[in-house]
């Protein structure tokens, strides 16, 4: 069975370590892999700055992880209220997937980290819909039979996984946040299984 691409940027750690979460969340399905990747960060500098391979972490991306995958994560941190320029940029550049369809019918979900509760997590989600919508991708939320999702004082949206790293960026990930990253997950690589099989 094909992977679940976890596709992130991550600038300080917290949207990485929803990532690990939701990829915890995928490996609870049977037969199901998650496929961690990121994008490397954009520069005004003409040249190309960054290496190859990443230093350490998730390697970067290729097209061809897109067009393997059953299933897609999209996970960035919030730039006033969208997402981090490296994703938006990376998510331009697959012009040859949208003309191909190849990512069309294959459920995706989406999650973000905030310095602030009310530092646009919605916004951010709903917009990083957007060109998955363009490529007629099915997106999957997190719904509220998932209890977490009314308890947690932190982060959680019906849009999607998210987080609260404080003002500071020094609060890490708490387990209701990691727990909602996980179900988003697990109902992700459920969908995705189902859809597979059927």
């Amino acid at each position: 069975m094909p992977d679940v691409l976890v596709l992130y940027y991550s600038h300080r750690g917290a949207v990485r370590a929803l990532a690990r979460a939701m990829a915890q969340g995928v490996e609870r399905v049977p037969g199901m892999r998650a496929r961690l990747r990121t994008v490397p960060r954009v520069s005004t500098v003409c040249e190309a700055v960054a290496p190859e391979v990443p230093a350490e972490g998730a390697p970067y991306v290729e097209l061809a992880d897109l067009r393997e995958c059953c299933a897609l994560a999209l996970g960035s941190p919030t730039r006033f209220g969208n997402m981090a320029a490296p994703l938006k940029y990376f998510l331009d550049g697959t012009a040859e997937l949208w003309l191909s369809g190849a990512l069309a019918g294959k459920p995706a979900a989406v999650f973000t980290s905030t310095a602030t509760m009310h530092g646009g997590q919605e916004a951010t989600l709903l917009s990083m819909m957007l060109p998955l919508l363009h490529h007629g991708m099915l997106i999957i939320g997190l719904p509220y039979t998932e209890p977490r999702l009314t308890s947690t004082a932190s982060g959680g949206t019906p849009y999607g996984a998210s987080h609260v790293a404080g003002q500071r960026d020094d609060r890490a990930v708490d387990d209701d946040e990691k727990h909602l990253a996980a179900a988003l997950g697990q109902r992700l690589a459920s969908v995705a299984a189902r859809l597979h099989d059927g």
